[in-house]
């Protein structure tokens, strides 16, 4: 009995390293996937109520250059003034990555690519992570950080 408690509580914590690292299951995946593409949609047309929308009222943006911002209407306004019509954002293909998060939603990881329309020689890219709270069916992202940013490689 001894031996199978010493064994039970040296395998826990492997056992929960490796649920903690499972990726999503296939319709969480899509969830957020669609998520992404819509949010970004919204980004890239300038759609500034419907991008808000999908941001926590207490969200914050965590940014390797530019440092932190806190609330959606801080974070809709830098988008106005500072990417509307100025920046388009893509996803790397083949880089999205979403991991469940315990009775509180996901988490996204990925790469995107910033594109400066009229300057195709600026192409820039980033890693993200992006926190999404599921509250009552509804997904908004509570945390941003986006980090890495240099050059795309040609």
């Amino acid at each position: 009995m001894k031996t199978a408690l010493v064994a039970a509580l040296w395998l826990a914590p492997s056992a929960l390293m490796h649920a903690q690292t499972a990726p999503a299951p296939d319709t969480l995946f899509k969830t957020i996937q669609s998520l992404d593409a819509q949010l970004f949609d919204a980004y890239n047309r300038c759609d500034l109520e419907k991008f808000g929308s999908f941001l926590a009222e207490d969200v914050e943006f965590y940014h390797d250059v530019t440092g932190l911002a806190r609330g959606r209407q801080t974070i809709v306004d830098a988008v106005k003034n500072n990417i509307c019509g100025k920046v388009t954002r893509e996803l790397v293909p083949g880089t999205l990555q979403v991991y469940p998060i315990a009775h509180y939603g996901a988490v996204e990881i990925g790469v995107h690519r910033f594109h400066h329309p009229g300057d195709s020689q600026n192409v820039g890219e980033a890693q993200f992570i992006h926190l999404w709270e599921n509250k009552d069916g509804v997904w908004r992202i509570t945390r941003v950080i986006s980090f890495d940013h240099h050059a795309a490689a040609k």
